[in-house]
């Protein structure tokens, strides 16, 4: 194992987010962020910054200089520590700035006439923030993220900019303005989501250099149209901070908001919908876009996952809204919407929230939680589909559902035609690589033992008080599923204590540092973090 040239790649890693924080520095004025105009400059968030900052460029100048004299020379294992190791020292100084500008989590006794003193965030609420962020999940511990005096501005868009990092991935971007060679194509294959690693160009330097355009002009549209429509729908309008942080939430499939009702806050349908068409557009492989800017858009229907990513999407959501509309009253309390305005209101609050839970974004216009179970159920199940292979997206990907049932089909037929020889096939091609039939079985199987041990875990570890205060003591199974796979797959929200109206504040300790491992786990496919706690992988070759 070669530590120096670890050190040496970790080290610019830590430039990188310390650069990255530099963004966050004029927000601090209240002029900038749309905030009170007689507000002070939040000077605790400003200094905040600036020793994270400092710390970032400290500790990546002491891992330089160590590895200043590493040989360039990039194998498998060092560039999957390399990986696993730079999203748990992101998470370390991504908690930084939460940390030392004071940000409260919420005030005690809030929901009271007079609500107590603020909540400090404890170091484990700091960690499972920044990896919340970085892993693209969305769950947060913060409950009054509106309030500057709990949350400076500068430190929410920080907030938002760690999205904007792991959305397409700190090793993606890393290699794209760093540049590694081969070692690049090895570091890229390791970081990037879904069994597929190919992009769309031979050489992975400029497949990166692409994915992050594409990533970049799609954050920078989303937030102009955000602006656009704001103004125009909006009677406070939308200001350059909170279009920002959305586009930063939405296209990295994240779901962190700047308001506590997510974007339900703007009740707005037009605002709505174009985040649901760039939701989608996240969820898609970034390779198919590439050959959309290209015009050669047919690339993107002849997918197979693509296909199968829109069919689930349409299919779900008509079977919700069909329920929502025939079956429940959610949509329609008080039965005062004639059918057309019903159809409208169940297609705007259905599609939204199938496309939020399928991509694993996580933002929310409604409480989905008080749906009929039904669409409860198919929301918990939709945690575990996921976007497309080489999307932002989270989740076990479309692609691994389409082999799995797929290769389950052949199984069945040998089971009755031994002697039958049929060759998978995709998309008219045959694929005969009995190493991939493996990898899609074993990485079901490891999501579910994952999923299985997490969820006895946090039972275990969590008292039956956190329900209690609530008394919801006999949903704590379900909740607690539901709060694993929603870490697990990047989701964000869960169902119960954790649902679309909720967040992970009330739960101890060491369940936040369960949902931080299984966050990290779900954004890296298990691999790249699985191998670090294996004692033969640091030992030479």
């Amino acid at each position: 194992m070669n530590y120096r040239l670890i050190a040496k790649l970790l080290g610019s890693i830590c430039y990188l987010i310390g650069g990255m924080m530099v963004f966050s520095l004029p927000w601090a004025w209240p002029a900038l962020s749309g905030t009170n105009l007689s507000r002070p400059v939040e000077t605790g968030g400003l200094i905040a910054l600036c020793i994270s900052i400092a710390i970032c460029g400290l500790v990546g100048l002491v891992l330089r200089r160590w590895g200043k004299n590493a040989a360039i020379v990039l194998y498998r294992k060092e560039a999957m520590a390399v990986v696993g190791l730079s999203w748990v020292l992101a998470t370390l100084l991504g908690a930084l700035p939460f940390y030392f500008s004071g940000t409260s989590r919420g005030r005690e006794n809030s929901t009271a006439p007079r609500p107590g003193s603020p909540i400090r965030m404890s170091l484990v609420d700091c960690m499972f923030e920044s990896q919340s962020g970085f892993s693209t999940t969305g769950a947060t511990v913060l409950t009054q993220i509106e309030d500057p005096e709990l949350v400076p501005r500068c430190i929410l868009f920080w907030r938002s900019s760690t999205h904007f990092l792991g959305g397409l991935g700190i090793i993606v971007l890393f290699v794209a303005v760093l540049g590694q060679g081969s070692a690049g194509k090895v570091m890229m294959r390791a970081e990037m989501p879904g069994p597929s690693k190919e992009g769309s160009q031979e050489r992975m330097q400029h497949t990166a250099w692409v994915f992050t355009a594409i990533y970049c002009g799609l954050n920078a549209a989303l937030a102009i149209l955000l602006k656009i429509e704001g103004a125009l729908v909006l009677s406070q309008g939308m200001s350059w901070f909170d279009a920002l942080c959305h586009a930063f939430g939405t296209m990295a499939t994240g779901g962190f908001s700047t308001h506590d009702c997510s974007i339900g806050y703007y009740n707005s349908q037009v605002i709505e919908y174009t985040i649901t068409v760039f939701m989608i557009l996240a969820g898609t492989n970034f390779t198919l876009l590439y050959f959309v800017l290209i015009f050669r858009p047919g690339k993107l229907w002849m997918d197979v996952e693509w296909r199968m990513y829109i069919a689930i999407i349409l299919v779900v959501t008509m079977a919700i809204i069909g329920i929502a509309m025939y079956g429940y009253e959610d949509f329609n309390p008080e039965r005062k919407l004639g059918p057309w305005e019903e159809f409208s209101q169940a297609l705007r609050y259905g599609l939204f929230q199938v496309v939020s839970i399928m991509t694993t974004t996580g933002y929310g216009t409604h409480n989905f939680d008080a749906w009929h179970n039904f669409g409860r159920g198919a929301l918990f199940l939709l945690m575990f589909i996921g976007g497309c292979a080489g999307s932002t997206g989270g989740g076990l990907k479309v692609i691994r559902h389409v082999l799995f049932v797929k290769i389950l089909r052949l199984e069945i037929e040998k089971s009755y035609r031994p002697n039958v020889v049929r060759h998978l096939r995709l998309a008219g091609y045959t694929i005969n690589d009995p190493e991939l039939y493996k990898n899609i079985l074993l990485y079901f199987g490891l999501i579910l033992a994952i999923f299985a041990l997490s969820w006895l875990a946090l039972l275990l570890i969590e008292p039956d008080a956190t329900w209690e205060a609530r008394n919801q003591l006999d949903n704590k199974l379900i909740d607690s599923a539901s709060a694993v796979a929603a870490t697990l797959n990047n989701i964000g929200p869960g169902l119960g204590i954790v649902g679309a109206k909720e967040n992970y504040a009330d739960f101890n300790a060491l369940s936040k540092l369960l949902f931080t491992f299984l966050m990290m786990l779900g954004r890296l496919e298990i691999f790249s973090i699985l191998v670090l706690c294996v004692p033969s992988f640091w030992m030479n070759r």
